[in-house]
Formats: structure tokens, sequence, C-alpha cells
């Protein structure tokens, strides 16, 4: 083997010098949700069912605490308006049934006098009305409440049995269709498109 020469030693010393070491990128992997065994869907359906939202509190589902609440404020509010005129008709339409009327001071006399002009099955059908809705509140509001206890219970089933993958993406990119027998004139047409690749974990 023969000696190397001063010049090609410091050739290679020159080399050793600008070359970096090079290191190649490792693409991090998607996040994966692995089975939580110790998440209970048991006691997140408990949960619910005792304090509306302390199920989703459990799962970490934060944000559907303030949905929960404001949609049962909504019902409450709904439930209160209705009962209250509901509770004056419902005076008003006894008076009218007695053939009597309450007296200057009394409570519903300015309401009575107001009523004066509307026919006895006006005030009737008003009525059974904001009774009507007054029950239709009472029960969307228990029909909510099971609604998300079932919703606490499924989604800690979820955390409880299954594993979520974060990897998925969609891919489009452009292609060429060919055109069905009965549209094509003479020789092959081919018409663009766009295809769509939705890659699923």
């Amino acid at each position: 083997m023969p000696a190397k020469s001063k010049a090609d030693s410091l050739q290679e010393k020159r080399d050793s010098v600008k070359s970096k070491p090079f290191v190649p990128k490792i693409a991090t992997s998607p996040k994966l949700y692995h089975p939580d065994s110790l998440h209970s869907p048991t006691k997140a359906w408990h949960r619910s069912v005792i304090i509306p939202g302390w199920g989703q509190v459990y799962n970490r589902q934060y944000w559907k605490v303030p949905i929960i609440y404001t949609g049962f404020t909504l019902l409450v509010l709904m439930y209160r308006f209705n009962q209250d005129l509901y509770t004056q008709d419902l005076a008003i339409a006894r008076y009218r049934a007695r053939g009597t009327q309450p007296a200057p001071g009394d409570k519903y006399y300015q309401l009575y006098q107001n009523y004066v002009g509307y026919p006895d099955q006006s005030i009737t059908d008003a009525t059974r009305g904001y009774a009507r809705y007054r029950d239709l509140a009472v029960l969307i509001f228990v029909a909510g409440w099971g609604i998300q206890t079932i919703d606490a219970y499924v989604d800690a089933k979820f955390k409880h049995s299954y594993s979520m993958d974060s990897d998925f993406s969609v891919k489009l990119r452009p292609t060429l269709i060919n055109s069905p027998v009965y549209a094509q004139t003479l020789g092959d047409v081919f018409i663009p498109g766009l295809k769509v690749t939705f890659t699923l974990p």
C-alpha cells in the first residue's frame, strides 16, 4: 500500500473539517391514545346521573359542561315563563267561569281589565297553550338529563376499551376520468377530476 503524501493528508484533514455529521430526521409518530382500563364508564354514568356535567368532567371533556348548563338554564326560563302566564290566565278563566271579577287593588284586577274584550274561549286556549309549553320544557329537561348521562357513559367506554389514533389525513390530487360510453363521441374523452384519499388510523 503506497504511503500517503503530505498533500493527501492535508486534503483529508480539510475534508473532515468541512463535512458535518448528518443525522436523518425521524418523523414523530402521531399521538396515540391507548385504552385506559382504569377509566370507569359506570363511574362516569353515575356521576352524570347525580350532577349534570360531572361525568363529562370525569372524562376530561370540560367544553361540554357550559353547553349542558346553558341548555338547562334556557329550559328553566322557558318553564318559568309559561308557568307564570298559565297561572295568570287560569285565574282570569276561573273568574269568568264564576261570573265574578277581582275588586280594584286585587292581584289580577288590571289583568282582568286588559282581557275584557277577549272571549272566554280565547283565554281557555291561551291557558292550555301555556300549559303545553310548560310541560314540554319539563320533558325536554328530563330528556336532556338522560342524554348527557348517555354521552358521558359512551365517551368513558371509548376511553376504557378502544384506541384512538390521531393519524388521520386527507390528500387531494388532480386526475383524469374516462368518460362513460354513452358520452363518448369520436375517440376517447377524458374528464378532469379530483382524487380524494383518506388515511384512517
